[in-house]
């Protein structure tokens, strides 16, 4: 949960029009679902850490509040306060609105097309005559870096830009040229760099040598240096995303930094934002959180100025969007989930408290919610019921004994799947519980396979290792021998578990379905075919299945397999009244190669759902 440290003065006491002391304010958050974690002051966070000059610090009173991960709108004092006051009704939450300039010109933003390759996506908004504090200006600061932090993903996702609109001039444009032909002076440095050198000047311990002034430059701020963590976002492209203003002056090299031409200060009054991404979603979200909470401390509270955002095949697209969405949920299904009995319009008016608007449709059985730009956490009926249950007060709900007795027993495979998992083990082998996740080539080709669409792919895997889920309990089992091969031979290992296939019937609602199956595998100088062909039989054996002859439905039977995962002759398909339920056989030594076991191994892979 992201932690955020808020003025206890500035955002609590005078926003909620009370003093509370530690333990009151605690009660509070816990009522409201965030947590106070401490009550603290600069000065006293320097002493704890052991920072020299924390004297000088303020001993103002700091409330540092966990936030849960996707209420985004609470990861600044503004938010919190804001939140607050609406759960206590002190104040109704605002309304947002975009306004266009007085001219009616809005301002624009023109994507080349080269930007498709590397950031494709860009939103931007203006907030006009903005007057910023210092706690307001730092406020600013942090909530970008906890947004970088949370829903951003460390910039790989979204960017944050923010610009004095007064220093640059419109219309902008987003573009990615090779690196060395982008050049301007980065945030709080007074050298200009091109692409090649400012990624150089921010890699950590790297001075950059400039042969001209013949001096050596190195970043000195803590700030400075936390940007290196970002520079593998594009560093290795041959083009890097840059957005210039009307007369070429860069504004900012996204995911990296801004220019100091636009830097923010205090004395700052419109303020030029803009979002890069690789996720369109997330850049929207960000936007508007950005702008909601930050528009309050324009002269005119809670406008935005919107800005046009032309793409390269002309279409244009303004943003922000400030648009209210509704989310329908039933009141009887928020009455059981909670254990209430509340009428639609008591539940619309708990919702108030939660800065939604909500309505009671006209037959009471059903509540419409408005959810605002703010509340982008608001995603499915079960999030508008715990928003109710929260409003509502936990503590508030009165326990009940069940109307009706029930007994608690296993489902019918889990009670199988213990049971096969006992025998197993008494037969001397190990069970292990690798990954669900492995590399397509791992679930595929390493094992002599076919892609036939049956497997679950990830969308955006982090590394290769975690491509699909897997469809066979095989791959970890060999990956767990690879691992362990240092260790004395006969290896014995097994995995009762699930595998995922995709199915596009519409009784699946995830398109896709677990099965249970159960894999065991022998490796050691010899292949152990009997071995594993003993295991089948044993395991038949206390299933209570006979072996019959093949074609008859009253057992099992096995019959030559052609799958290429194993050694042609040493293979046999598995038939369970008359259905194929699995295979057992000699592993194929191009398999063995590819996960780099030099020893004979034999498995058997067997769906447990057919003996339900």
């Amino acid at each position: 949960m992201p932690t955020v440290n808020v003025d206890a003065d500035r955002y609590v006491f005078k926003p909620l029009k009370k003093n509370y002391g530690v333990e009151e304010f605690e009660e509070l958050c816990f009522d409201f679902g965030i947590e106070l974690e401490e009550a603290t002051s600069e000065k006293e966070m320097a002493a704890k850490e052991g920072e020299k000059g924390g004297e000088a610090l303020s001993d103002k009173l700091l409330y540092k509040i966990d936030i849960p991960a996707n209420r985004y709108d609470m990861l600044c004092g503004e938010g919190i306060s804001r939140a607050l006051k609406a759960y206590l009704e002190i104040e109704k939450p605002p309304t947002y609105k975009v306004v266009p300039p007085a001219n009616g010109k809005l301002q624009q933003l023109i994507v080349k097309s080269e930007t498709a390759a590397i950031r494709p996506h860009v939103v931007a908004a203006i907030l006009r005559d903005v007057t910023l504090d210092q706690s307001a200006y730092d406020s600013f600061i942090d909530l970008q870096d906890k947004l970088h932090n949370n829903i951003c993903r460390k910039r790989t996702l979204v960017a944050i830009g923010t610009h004095d609109l007064d220093t640059i001039e419109g219309p902008f444009s987003y573009e990615a040229l090779p690196p060395k032909d982008i050049s301007f002076v980065p945030l709080n440095q007074t050298k200009s760099f091109n692409g090649e050198e400012l990624m150089k000047f921010y890699e950590v311990g790297v001075p950059l040598i400039f042969k001209v002034a013949k001096r050596i430059l190195t970043p000195k701020s803590q700030s400075d240096r936390k940007l290196n963590k970002f520079l593998h976002i594009i560093r290795d492209a041959p083009r890097y995303p840059v957005i210039y203003d009307k007369n070429r002056q860069v504004l900012s090299l996204p995911p990296i930094i801004n220019s100091n031409h636009s830097k923010i200060k205090l004395a700052t009054k419109n303020i030029f934002i803009e979002c890069t991404a690789t996720d369109i979603t997330k850049a929207k979200i960000v936007l508007n959180t950005v702008v909601t909470m930050f528009s309050e401390y324009c002269a005119k509270p809670f406008t935005i100025e919107p800005v046009e955002v032309v793409h390269a095949d002309g279409k244009s697209v303004t943003y922000p969007d400030l648009s209210l969405r509704t989310v329908d949920a039933n009141v009887d299904y928020i009455n059981r989930s909670i254990g209430v009995d509340l009428s639609a319009d008591s539940i619309a008016k708990l919702l108030e408290k939660m800065s939604l608007t909500a309505s009671a449709a006209a037959d009471k059985k059903s509540v419409r919610v408005a959810v605002p730009p703010t509340r982008s956490d608001i995603l499915h009926p079960c999030d508008v019921m715990e928003d109710v249950a929260v409003a509502y007060g936990f503590n508030n709900i009165v326990e009940t004994t069940p109307s009706f007795g029930t007994v608690a027993v296993q489902q019918p495979v889990n009670k199988l799947t213990d049971q096969l998992r006992r025998e197993i083990a008494l037969a001397g082998y190990t069970e292990v519980l690798p990954f669900t996740l492995c590399s397509h080539d791992e679930n595929f080709a390493w094992l002599n396979k076919k892609d036939n669409g049956e497997a679950v792919k990830l969308a955006n895997p982090k590394t290769i290792e975690y491509q699909v889920v897997r469809t066979s309990l095989l791959p970890g089992l060999l990956k767990t021998i690879e691992a362990n091969q240092h260790f004395p031979r006969p290896f014995k290992l097994f995995e009762v578990s699930d595998v995922v296939f995709k199915d596009d019937d519409i009784k699946y609602e995830r398109r896709s379905f677990n099965q249970r199956n159960l894999c065991a595998i022998y490796s050691s100088t010899t292949s152990g075919f009997e071995t594993v062909h003993g295991l089948l039989d044993r395991l038949m054996m206390k299933l209570g299945v006979s072996l019959v002859p093949q074609g008859d439905d009253t057992g099992y039977y096995i019959k030559e397999s052609d799958n290429a995962t194993f050694f042609e002759g040493r293979r046999a398909d598995i038939f369970y009244q008359n259905k194929f339920v699995g295979v057992f056989g000699i592993l194929h030594p191009d398999v063995l190669g590819k996960f780099e076991i030099g020893f004979p191994c034999t498995a058997i892979e067997v769906n447990v759902e057919a003996f339900l």
